[in-house]
């Protein structure tokens, strides 16, 4: 007999669905002002348009490859919830019984949407728009679907025990690792060093890191797909989880050049936001500080190591800030989770079940794979059909202009000469 829809419930995951709607133009705004002027238009087109083609996208076959009945080796779902076919407005599907099936849809269209985008910083200021469309759409389905229904679907991970809250292996582990293999083939920005680091709106910047902050309130609680005590100890980890990281990032880069510098502060919080995201639902407040803490110091030392050291042009440290907190917070919901906090039967280690970390583990060696592999494949595959990288005078001239005929901050006369 199906669960009764629970109108809260339904509300609080609309919400939820409309906060991480809004963490999308954030990350335009974020990435927009760290970068160069001349290029804050192409990432703006870059965001907004992958709104719209992979919400359509989800809409036509992505939710039924990820989350529709499963096929019987675990891999994928089927075909029979494409354009949302059967999927009830007034009944819940199992993974989420209490609100209507197109709610949970819709909510998880919104991860759909935004996990593909976060790539745009390791790409940026570099990227053909043409190879950047060709990129998102093969990363989706060949990445990001089949992952979402092994670990949340009901697929083989799902099966071995693999927990991920709200998504740090499936988004944050495998957009990092991605961005460093993008990083990679594309190669680095002309003048790569301190020169092209300048960003050219640093108040931008923090207004889309700050409503990033915001809607990721969304992105763990709305996890909880109710409105109750699992959401609310979701909230307060999240909150904790970031601001800790955000103070300690700061206070590196203070030890490092006895500044206090803010982009340290929004690269910290994001950073913290991205390490508490899979175990924001299993684990207690004190635990989810424990994370902040252990993500604060080991994603804000990895940052030179790949600039610097490696000498890797992951152009807003996606890499550092997304990937090594991914990794970490995907691994320590095995040592943390406790399922007198989630209800759910999570317990880590020090709850008594070692063997979680070991599921963790695979969870993460996998999107490690998928993530960093599948990036790979998937560019040098599009780089041998078409160019995926703008030639030398379009990026010295900037991809505004040249890809997209606007600037970001002109008058009538500068317009009229485009």
């Amino acid at each position: 007999m199906p669960v009764p829809i629970n109108t809260g419930d339904t509300a609080w995951l609309m919400i939820a669905s409309s906060l991480v709607l809004l963490m999308i133009p954030a990350l335009g705004m974020f990435e927009a002002g760290l970068l160069r002027q001349k290029n804050a238009v192409s990432v703006f087109m870059q965001i907004f348009f992958g709104l719209a083609l992979l919400s359509v996208m989800w809409f036509t076959v992505g939710f039924s490859l990820t989350f529709g009945p499963d096929t019987g080796e675990g891999l994928t779902g089927n075909m029979d919830w494409r354009f949302l076919k059967d999927v009830s407005q007034k009944e819940g599907l199992h993974y989420a019984p209490t609100v209507p099936g197109v709610s949970f849809a819709m909510f998880q269209m919104m991860f759909a949407v935004i996990t593909p985008l976060i790539l745009t910083g390791a790409v940026a200021e570099r990227m053909k728009f043409t190879a950047y469309v060709l990129f998102i759409v093969a990363w989706s389905a060949l990445i990001y679907y089949p992952l979402v229904h092994w670990i949340w679907g009901d697929g083989w991970l799902h099966k071995l025990g693999v927990a991920d809250f709200a998504g740090g292996m499936i988004i944050h582990t495998t957009t990092g690792v991605g961005g460093i293999a993008a990083a990679l083939v594309l190669g680095r920005r002309l003048g790569f060093g301190p020169g092209i680091m300048v960003p050219h709106n640093i108040p931008l910047a923090v207004l889309g890191s700050s409503l990033i902050w915001l809607g990721w309130f969304g992105f763990n609680a709305g996890s909880a797909y109710s409105a109750g005590s699992l959401s609310g100890v979701t909230i307060v980890n999240t909150q904790m989880a970031s601001a800790v990281s955000a103070l300690i990032w700061v206070t590196i880069f203070w030890i490092r050049t006895r500044k206090s510098s803010v982009i340290a502060a929004i690269n910290g919080a994001v950073a913290g936001l991205a390490g508490i995201t899979a175990a924001s639902g299993y684990v207690s407040v004190e635990y989810a500080v424990v994370i902040g803490i252990i993500v604060g110091f080991a994603s804000s030392l990895m940052v030179p190591v790949f600039k610097e050291k490696l000498k890797i042009d992951d152009a807003l440290d996606i890499g550092a800030v997304h990937g090594v907190s991914g990794i970490i917070g995907s691994l320590l919901v095995g040592v943390f989770a406790n399922s007198a906090v989630n209800h759910l039967g999570i317990n880590g280690w020090l709850y008594g079940n070692p063997g979680q970390l070991g599921a963790q583990a695979i969870g993460v060696g996998i999107a490690i794979l998928m993530g960093f592999g599948g990036t790979w494949i998937i560019l040098k595959i599009i780089k041998a059909l078409i160019p995926i990288r703008v030639s030398p005078e379009v990026e010295e001239a900037g991809l505004d202009i040249e890809e997209h005929a606007e600037r970001a901050y002109s008058d009538e006369e500068e317009y009229g000469k485009l």
